[in-house]
């Protein structure tokens, strides 16, 4: 699996490796989630308070925070990124 998903006391945190050229492509999906316009097959965004990318050469870096008073499933979230690694065509 390319990411690793860690739940802290804030929300969640992620790390995407091995990004390779599929980088641009999640970094474009990622952006969109930002802007409201996550096409991700879960209603986990309705809880997204803030979504910070930070991106390096082959590593893609997520830290999302929930609305004051929800928490993230993070079963829902890694289908989330599932569905976003298959549409920039990684493979999970």
């Amino acid at each position: 699996m390319p990411y690793q998903l860690t739940q802290t006391d804030t929300g969640l945190e992620i790390e995407i490796s091995e990004t390779g050229e599929h980088g641009p492509d999640l970094l474009t999906a990622f952006q969109a989630c930002q802007e409201g316009r996550c096409s991700c097959p879960t209603d986990e965004y309705e809880k997204l308070a803030s979504l910070d990318v930070v991106a390096d050469q082959d590593t893609v870096q997520l830290s999302l925070k929930p609305v004051d008073g929800t928490r993230f499933n993070p079963d829902e979230i890694a289908a989330c990124l599932d569905f976003t690694l298959a549409s920039a065509g990684m493979k999970t």
